[in-house]
């Protein structure tokens, strides 16, 4: 079964998608580990998501490590499909929760009530197709299954 999750082909093309998603998510997941980039860190992000969003602590725990550490994962070419598909799950969420209400667009003019779900249904559909075809060129993955 460990060799199914980290087969993956020497393409470039996964290594591009995966390199710029997780480029992309991981100051995401580091402001709600760390507090990084202006984040509120880990007991900041869990009272917010707990008392403004009525989350349980272990969704929170589990949005929190997987966007930090799948932003990591995708980064390295470790464990692809699992970080991917963590963060299909996560986006989706975020995507039906917080952000369909305020349209597609993102908020570039500041002139909607939050940011719409363009930006989400990108990292879904970027991390989906990195659920089908795994971590592609230079990652650990790819020495992990040929070895």
């Amino acid at each position: 079964m460990f060799k199914s999750i980290t087969a993956t082909s020497a393409s470039i093309t996964p290594f591009l998608i995966r390199l710029g998603l997780g480029i992309v998510m991981f100051p995401h997941g580091a402001q709600k580990a760390l507090g990084w980039f202006g984040g509120a860190g880990w007991s900041g992000t869990m009272g917010y998501f707990n008392s403004a969003l009525g989350l349980p602590a272990i969704v929170v725990v589990l949005i929190i490590l997987g966007e930090f550490l799948g932003a990591l994962g995708l980064i390295t070419g470790t464990l692809t499909r699992v970080a991917a598909g963590g963060l299909v799950i996560i986006q989706a969420g975020a995507v039906l929760t917080a952000h369909l209400s305020n349209g597609f667009f993102m908020n570039w003019m500041g002139t909607q009530q939050g940011e719409g779900i363009e930006y989400g249904v990108l990292a879904i559909v970027m991390a989906a197709s990195l659920v089908v075809t795994g971590a592609g060129r230079w990652s650990i993955d790819r020495s992990l299954a040929a070895a």
